[in-house]
């Protein structure tokens, strides 16, 4: 594949939840000096997004309300690019490592204390961009009004009841790993970056809490207004009282503790466990059985004047019935009556071609049992690995062959070819006195994968144009029986 063709390919769901374990697992797999580098790296990228947020924002009148904080939200996404495009560990994306302890490639305690390190690293890199802005003075730009809109914003985030904080910050990270969800659809840089920015200026515009984004926001507030002098507050007509609830306790209490437990829930749950329990948790939970992807050399020995074009694709049912490994054995029973067969292929979730089950297999068991059948007994108990499959390029007279004759008693030589039974029928009369145990019906596979079977009523309704068209007399007759 070229580069310029896996640029522009993107991933089907399914796949995308392999991605998603992939960055899942990654979380775990770091170092802890590198978590709380690519953390501090993190809290710095959103805390320069909450700048541009702000700034963005300024000056902005009531009348332009909604414009304006979407703008505001269109620059805040570009914290999420950054750390999207610069492998920055983020809080809120790192949740989504619920897959791997849901896959149990890591335990609680790992998950927990990998959560832990992103969080302190988020922290520490938001309080380093906190001391550089301040000591810019950032906040006295346009007049003071950067510094009051700073304070407006850190102020309105006190303000929450527990449960409005909790449910926005739950709000808040569903957008954000759905977004971290959508890069996992394309390799591309520049396709990655563009499939961030909606579920971002979609939360930031509709006040959703970021626990990160408060970590840098509300200590702002609260630095402007401990901090600030004079002259600010002259500038910008207010009162240094009126923020007096911008304090760390506050902010701890009424922010960020249920905007955290918010954002975990958010990421964690509603996105991380919910899609692996839609794509992944199915094939966990089933039997592990690997697939059967050979098909039996099929060749004739025969020459003959039959047309050789008609495959097995050309005859076969591409939607038979299957049953699965974990499918109780009298319901896998009840499958194969209703659908008036006596066998059918056992597949996986993916349609993956497993084994075999058989009315056979299930009355030898039962004469095994002395027809005391056992408690909760599945298809995988009783199913046949040992599968006769096809491919479907095989040609029919191949298959017609393989389903009557038996090679080696027509033709009893050792691999040197020398016969070891010496007969004196002709070649047409050993065929038809031979006794051939084939099975009747053929699961068919194509480069590996089940596209359904091929049964000895297909070979045969193949084989009846050889006597030509259907007589006259035989239809009247089977029309008088039908009458």
């Amino acid at each position: 594949m070229t580069q310029a063709h896996s640029n522009i390919q993107y991933l089907a769901p399914a796949e995308m939840m392999a991605e998603a374990e992939k960055f899942a697992i990654s979380k775990a797999k770091k170092s802890t000096s590198m978590t709380l580098s690519l953390a501090i790296m993190a809290g710095v990228f959103i805390g320069l997004a909450f700048i541009f947020y702000i700034t963005v924002t300024t000056g902005s009148g009531q009348s332009n309300w909604g414009l304006s904080r979407l703008a505001g939200g269109l620059a805040f996404s570009m914290g999420l690019i950054l750390i999207v495009i610069c492998g920055g560990e983020l809080f809120t994306s790192s949740v989504l490592s619920s897959i791997s302890w849901a896959n149990k490639q890591i335990t609680l305690g790992k998950m927990l204390s990998t959560w832990g390190k992103v969080y302190l690293g988020n922290f520490l890199g938001a309080m380093l961009l906190l001391v550089i802005v301040s000591s810019a003075g950032l906040y006295q730009l346009d007049h003071g009004q950067w510094g009051l809109n700073a304070l407006n914003i850190a102020q309105h985030k006190l303000h929450h009841t527990t449960l409005q904080a909790f449910s926005l910050g739950l709000l808040c990270n569903l957008l954000v790993c759905l977004a971290i969800w959508l890069t996992f659809s394309s390799s591309n840089a520049l396709t990655k970056a563009v499939m961030t920015i909606m579920p971002v200026a979609m939360f930031v515009s509709s006040g959703f809490e970021h626990c990160v984004a408060n970590m840098f926001m509300v200590p702002l507030g609260i630095v402007i207004q401990n901090f600030a002098p004079d002259i600010f507050w002259a500038q910008v007509g207010v009162s240094q009282a009126q923020y007096a609830d911008l304090n760390i306790v506050n902010f701890i209490t009424s922010n960020l503790i249920p905007v955290t437990f918010g954002n975990i829930v958010g990421g964690a749950v509603l996105v991380g466990l919910a899609n692996w329990s839609i794509y992944r948790k199915p094939q966990l939970t089933e039997t592990p059985i690997s697939s059967i992807t050979t098909t039996t050399n099929i060749a004739s020995v025969k020459e003959t004047t039959m047309s050789t074009t008609i495959l097995v694709k050309d005859i076969m049912n591409t939607n038979p019935i299957t049953v699965t490994a974990d499918m109780l054995t009298p319901v896998a029973i009840d499958s194969l009556l209703d659908h008036q067969v006596i066998s059918a292929p056992v597949v996986d979730s993916e349609k993956r071609l497993v084994g075999f089950f058989s009315a056979h297999d299930v009355m030898v068991d039962l004469w095994c049992q002395d027809y005391i059948p056992s408690k909760g007994q599945k298809v995988v108990d009783l199913m046949s690995r040992d599968v006769v499959a096809v491919d479907s390029v095989d040609k029919l007279v191949d298959i017609a062959e393989f389903l009557c004759i038996n090679k080696e008693q027509l033709y009893p030589t050792t691999s040197m070819g020398i016969a070891t039974r010496l007969n004196t029928l002709s070649l047409e009369e050993r065929a038809k006195s031979m006794r051939v145990s084939k099975p009747h019906v053929l699961p068919v596979l194509e480069n590996g994968k089940f596209v359904g079977v091929v049964t000895r009523t297909n070979v045969l309704n193949a084989l009846r144009n050889v006597y030509g068209e259907r007589s006259q007399k035989v239809e009247e007759q089977r029309l008088l029986e039908t009458a």
